[in-house]
C-alpha cells in the first residue's frame, strides 16, 4: 500500500487489532481510535511503545475529534462497531448508536478533511438476510436484513456511497462471513468452549443444530483487507470477503468437543424458533459468492472446518498461557 500514515477506528478489536499489527508490520504510522466498549487492550499491548503506533482511548461521538486525528491520514479503515448480531434484541439502540451515528460522524470529519478520503468499511453478510440464493453475490437484492444489526450495517453503507459520490471519496465496502480466530470473544465457537468450560459434561446448541455458515480465518481476513485497500476508486465498491464452503453448527459442537479432549458430552438442542434459528435476528444458510475479490488476487486458504478448528487450537492455547500467571499472581 501506498498509505503512509492510516487511522484504524475500532483497532483494540479482534479484527481490528490484528490488522493494527498487520499494518505497523508493513512499516505504517496508525493511529487507533477505540473507547474499549468491545475492544481490549490486551490486543495491542506488545505494540503500544511502538512509534508508530497512536492509540487514542476515545468514542466517535464528536466528528471535531475525529477531525483532528485524522491530520495526515491517507486512509481509514473503519471496523468500529456493535460486535454481536443478538445485542440488538435486548437493546434495540445500540446497533443505531455505535454502528450509524459513528459511521455519520466519521464520513463528516472525512469531508472537512485535506488529507483523508479514502475509506475501507467491515460490513456483514447479515445484510443479505435470508437470501434465497446460495452463494451470495454482491449484485443480489432486494436486501432485506432480519436483524438490527444488518440493517445498521446497510445503512452504513448507504452514507458511506452518498458521501463518496457526493465528496470524491475512495470506498470499499467488505461483507464478511463469520470471521474468526484466538482473540475471538463472541460467537458459537467462544460460547461453546465457555459453556464446556462451566460443564464439561453437558452442551446446550440454541436451534436444531443445522445452521449452515461459511466461516473464515482471521489471517485470510486481514489479507482479504489489504488486498481490497490496494485499489480504491472515486466510487463506491463492495467486496464479499468468506471461505467457499459451510460447516453446520451440529459439527462444530463436536469440534470444539474433541479439540477440547472432552468424551461422551451430552449434546441437547434448545430450537424454540420454527425454523430452527438459534435467536431471532440469525440467519440460518449462509455462504458467499467470493469470485469478485478473488479477481484481486485473494483467495481464503483455511477452509471453513479447517478455520474452526484452528481457532479453538488458538483459544485454547491462549487460555494455557493465561491461567498460569493468573494462578501465579493469585498466590502472591
Amino acid at each position: 500500500m501506498n498509505y503512509q500514515k492510516i487511522m484504524v477506528t475500532g483497532g483494540a478489536g479482534f479484527i481490528g487489532s490484528s490488522l493494527v499489527e498487520e499494518l505497523i508490520v508493513r512499516g505504517k504510522k496508525v493511529v487507533v481510535l477505540d473507547n474499549l466498549s468491545s475492544g481490549n487492550l490486551e490486543n495491542i499491548s506488545h505494540l503500544l511503545e511502538n512509534p508508530n503506533l497512536t492509540f487514542v482511548n476515545d468514542s466517535m461521538s464528536d466528528s471535531d475529534k475525529i477531525y483532528k486525528l485524522l491530520e495526515g491520514c491517507q486512509i481509514v479503515f473503519h471496523l468500529a462497531a456493535s460486535p454481536d448480531v443478538r445485542i440488538g434484541q435486548s437493546n434495540t439502540r445500540i446497533d443505531f448508536e455505535n454502528n450509524v451515528v459513528t459511521t455519520y460522524n466519521l464520513l463528516e470529519a472525512m469531508r472537512k478533511t485535506s488529507t483523508c478520503k479514502n475509506i475501507v468499511f467491515t460490513s456483514t453478510s447479515t445484510v443479505y438476510g435470508n437470501a434465497n440464493q446460495i452463494p451470495t453475490p454482491e449484485n443480489y437484492g432486494p436486501l432485506k436484513p432480519i436483524s438490527l444489526y444488518g440493517s445498521s450495517k446497510l445503512a452504513c453503507e448507504s452514507y458511506i456511497s452518498g458521501y463518496s459520490h457526493m465528496f470524491g471519496f475512495g470506498s470499499a465496502i467488505l461483507r464478511f462471513a463469520n470471521i474468526i480466530g484466538p482473540k475471538s470473544n463472541h460467537g458459537v465457537i467462544f460460547d461453546f468452549k465457555k459453556k464446556l468450560d462451566d460443564n464439561p459434561n453437558f452442551l446446550e446448541l440454541l436451534g436444531d443444530g443445522t445452521q449452515n455458515k461459511s466461516y473464515l480465518y482471521i489471517d485470510d481476513c486481514i489479507e482479504g483487507i489489504l488486498a481490497v485497500s490496494k485499489s480504491l476508486k472515486d466510487e463506491t465498491e463492495i467486496f464479499n470477503i468468506g471461505s467457499e464452503n459451510q460447516v453446520d453448527v451440529f459439527t462444530i459442537a463436536n469440534l470444539v468437543t474433541k479439540e477440547m479432549g472432552l468424551e461422551n458430552v451430552q449434546i441437547n438442542l434448545k430450537s424454540i424458533l420454527k425454523n430452527g434459528e438459534g435467536w431471532l435476528g440469525d440467519v440460518k444458510n449462509m455462504q458467499l459468492d467470493i469470485k469478485k475479490i478473488k479477481k484481486l488476487g485473494w483467495e481464503s486458504k483455511h477452509q471453513s472446518v479447517e478455520a474452526v478448528t484452528k481457532t479453538i487450537g488458538g483459544i485454547l492455547s491462549r487460555q494455557a498461557k493465561i491461567i498460569p500467571s493468573a494462578i501465579i499472581k493469585e498466590r502472591r
